[in-house]
C-alpha cells in the first residue's frame, strides 16, 4: 500500500526514475508477501482464522484488497497496461466481497465482544481504504474501456465510492467517541491511527477520479454538484486530521517518552502522507484548483521522507533478527 501510493505520487510529480523502482519494489513484496500468506494459511489455519474474526486484528487483513488495488493502479496509470490492473480489480473486488461479509459478520454474531476501548482501533478505517481502493481501480480501468461498459464500471465505482463514504461516518464516530471519552494511553496512539486521514485522503481521490471520467458518463454528470461537494468535503476533513496526528505524535513521543522504535503498523503512517500527496494533486486538477498544487510537490518529499525511514527501519529490523538467530 504505501510504497504504491508513493511511486503513483512520484510518477504524478513526474520523479520517473523514483516511480519505476518503487513499482518494481512494490511487486516484489506483493509477491512475498502472498506467498507468506499463503504457506501461514497451509501450516497456521487456527491462527488466521483467531486473527481474522479478532476486533482488533481483523479489519487488518483489508490490507490484502488495497494492496491488490493500488498496484493494479499503478499498472494502468504508469504504464497502460489494461489487462494485469483488470485481473487484479478482480481479485481486489473478490477479497473485497470475502472479507467485508466474513469479518463483519462474524464480529456482530460473537458471543463475547471486547468494550469499545479495547476492541477500535484505527486499523479498523483500512475498511474504508479497501472499498475506495476498489473503486479507483475500477475508475481507471472505466477510461479504458469502450462504451457501454464504460458507463456500467463509472457506476460500480460511484457505488464504492458512496459506500466508502458511509462506512467512514460510521467508524471515525466510534473512533471518535473512544478518543474523547475512554482513557487514552500512550500506547493505546499505534501509527495506524493516520489512516483517519488516509481514509479522507482516499475517498477525495476516488471522488476526483469520477470527477474526470464525468465527460463519459452522463449520470455522473448530474451528480457533479453533490461529487464535487462531498470530494472537497474530505479532502478538508482529511486535511484536519493532520495537525491533529502530529500533535498526538508529539504527545506519544515527546511528552510521555513513549519509545520511538520500528513497528510494521508505521507503514500504515506512511500510507496516508502519499495518498494525501496524489488526492490533493488530482483534486486540484479535476476541480481546477491549481493553488493547491503546491500542496502536491511539498508533501512527496515528506511523503518519501517517511517511506525512507519507515524502509530503513525494517532493514535494520530484518539484519538484527538473523543475526540473533545467527548467534543461537
Amino acid at each position: 500500500m504505501a510504497t504504491g501510493i508513493i511511486s503513483i505520487a512520484a510518477f504524478l510529480m513526474e520523479m520517473k526514475t523514483i516511480a519505476i523502482v518503487l513499482f518494481i519494489l512494490n511487486n516484489i513484496f506483493f509477491f512475498v508477501l502472498w506467498l507468506l500468506t499463503i504457506l501461514k494459511l497451509i501450516y497456521f489455519p487456527k491462527e488466521i482464522i483467531q486473527e481474522i474474526t479478532s476486533h482488533m486484528q481483523g479489519p487488518g487483513f483489508f490490507t490484502t484488497v488495497a494492496g491488490t488495488c493500488v498496484l493494479g493502479s499503478q499498472y494502468i496509470l504508469m504504464f497502460g497496461s489494461f489487462t494485469e490492473a483488470l485481473l487484479l480489480l478482480i481479485l481486489g473486488g473478490l477479497l473485497w466481497v470475502f472479507l467485508t461479509y466474513l469479518i463483519f459478520t462474524t464480529l456482530t454474531t460473537k458471543p463475547d465482544k471486547p468494550t469499545l476501548d479495547k476492541g477500535i482501533t484505527g486499523a479498523w478505517l483500512t475498511a474504508i481504504v479497501a472499498t475506495q481502493s476498489v473503486a479507483i481501480l475500477s475508475a481507471l480501468i472505466a477510461s479504458h474501456i469502450i462504451q457501454p461498459y464504460r458507463i456500467e464500471v463509472n457506476f460500480f465505482a460511484l457505488s464504492m465510492w458512496l459506500w466508502g463514504g458511509m462506512f467512514y461516518i460510521w467508524m471515525i464516530s466510534l473512533i471518535f467517541y473512544r478518543y474523547t471519552f475512554f482513557k487514552f494511553a500512550p500506547d493505546d496512539l499505534a501509527p495506524p491511527y493516520w489512516i483517519n486521514m488516509g481514509a479522507m485522503a482516499i475517498s477525495t481521490l476516488a471522488g476526483s477520479l469520477l470527477i474526470l471520467n464525468s465527460p463519459d458518463a452522463p449520470f455522473i454528470q448530474s451528480l457533479l454538484p453533490f461529487i464535487k461537494g462531498f470530494t472537497v468535503f474530505y479532502w478538508a476533513t482529511g486535511t484536519w486530521w493532520i495537525p491533529m496526528l502530529i500533535i498526538l505524535a508529539a504527545w506519544r513521543h515527546l511528552y510521555k517518552r513513549y519509545p520511538l522504535k520500528y513497528d510494521p503498523l508505521y507503514w500504515g503512517a506512511v500510507f496516508p502522507q502519499g495518498m494525501y500527496t496524489v488526492c490533493t494533486y488530482r483534486m486540484a486538477e479535476s476541480l481546477h484548483l491549481p493553488f493547491l498544487k503546491p500542496i502536491s510537490h511539498v508533501f512527496i518529499y515528506i511523503a518519501l521522507f517517511a517511506w525512507i525511514l519507515a524502509f530503513w527501519g525494517m532493514l535494520r529490523n530484518l539484519v538484527s533478527s538473523v543475526l540473533v538467530s545467527s548467534s543461537k
